[in-house]
Formats: C-alpha cells, sequence, structure tokens
C-alpha cells in the first residue's frame, strides 16, 4: 500500500500530508486489499465566489480497477476527511461486487493490467487561461481492455463517471455506457 499526496496550485505543508495520509491510509487499511496504490491531490480555487474552493481527489489502482473521489469543501481538511469517507464506501462497494463475487463463484480472480491514464507533456494549467470555452482542455490516451457489460458497470461505478468506453469481450467491438439522466444507463454499440 502506498500513498502519494500532491498539490495542485497550492504548497502542500507536512501537517496536511500526514493528515492526508493517515486519513486515506486508514480507510484502505480497513477493507485490506492488496495491492493497492493511492494517490492524493489537493487543490484551492482562488474564485472568491466558490463556496467550496478545497478539493481533495483521491486515485486508486488495485487489480485491473480504479477507484475516482472527488470531493470539495471550503476547508482541506474537511474535504479529506469527506474524501476518505467515501473511499472506504468505494472500497466495500469494489470489494463486495468484484472480490467477493468472483470467490462466490469460484471464478480466479482476472489480473488485468490497469487502464494507463497519460495527460502528455503539456503545461495544461498555463493553458487554460488561454484557451477558450470551445477547444479541447484535456487529453487523455487509455487502452481499451475487453469486459463483459458487467464489468463495465462496475467500472462506471467505481469511477464515478457519466460514461465509460471498452471493448466488448465477446465482440471485440467498442462499446459506451452511459448514465442517463432519468436513470439508469444506456449503452452505445457500434456496429458489426
Amino acid at each position: 500500500m502506498s500513498i502519494t499526496v500532491s498539490g495542485r496550485k497550492m504548497p502542500v505543508t507536512d501537517a496536511l500530508r500526514a493528515y492526508a495520509e493517515e486519513k486515506i491510509g486508514n480507510s484502505m487499511k480497513v477493507m485490506d486489499i492488496d495491492p493497492l496504490n493511492a494517490e492524493v491531490v489537493l487543490s484551492k480555487e482562488k474564485n472568491p465566489a466558490n463556496p467550496c474552493p478545497d478539493t481533495c481527489e483521491v486515485t486508486l489502482r488495485t487489480k485491473g480497477h480504479i477507484i475516482r473521489v472527488e470531493e470539495h469543501e471550503d476547508d482541506m481538511y474537511a474535504a479529506i476527511d469527506v474524501a476518505a469517507a467515501k473511499v472506504l464506501r468505494q472500497l466495500r462497494k469494489y470489494k463486495t461486487r468484484v472480490i467477493d463475487r468472483k470467490t462466490r463463484n469460484g471464478e480466479k480472480t482476472v489480473d488485468a493490467s490497469p487502464i494507463p491514464v497519460s495527460e502528455g507533456e503539456l503545461d495544461l494549467d498555463g493553458l487554460m487561461s488561454e484557451l477558450s470555452d470551445d477547444e479541447v482542455v484535456r487529453v487523455k490516451e487509455i487502452e481499451f481492455a475487453p469486459l463483459t457489460e458487467e464489468e463495465a458497470l462496475v467500472q462506471i461505478d467505481l469511477l464515478g463517471h457519466d460514461f465509460f468506453a471498452y471493448t466488448d469481450r465477446d465482440t471485440n467491438l467498442v462499446n459506451v455506457l452511459y448514465r442517463r439522466d432519468n436513470g439508469g444507463y444506456g449503452l452505445l454499440k457500434q456496429k458489426e
């Protein structure tokens, strides 16, 4: 288990780093999932109109799955506390949906490699102020792991995103799973 704490648009003090490592680490220890690596990014928005300027983003990586939590609060310590509680809930969900289901069914756990994400060599913070609203501001390169529809539902839930693109394990075609406004999920399938 490793935890990396960094700051975006703010320095991270030793006290803040220790607090984040303790809170997130305690949430990770409770579930006893191995291997589990966490990346904590603390940031502060300088817009005075924003009622919750402090943000704590936590990204956990374990055996082919990524769990992501982002929390905004008016105090950094409060943001870390709420993010740690959400991390614990997400890890419980991961453990019950993924690990326990596979052991109940007598399946071997598939050690799929995690989806690599890179932001390139660009200074995105510097470019954000220069770009207008209709331009691409972030580019991610991902590798589509072959998944079933059920595995994709677990991934979209763990990531907390509104959509998730994947390669269907049976057809080898790209599918996009998305969260519908009125509840439930939708699935966009590539024509064969």
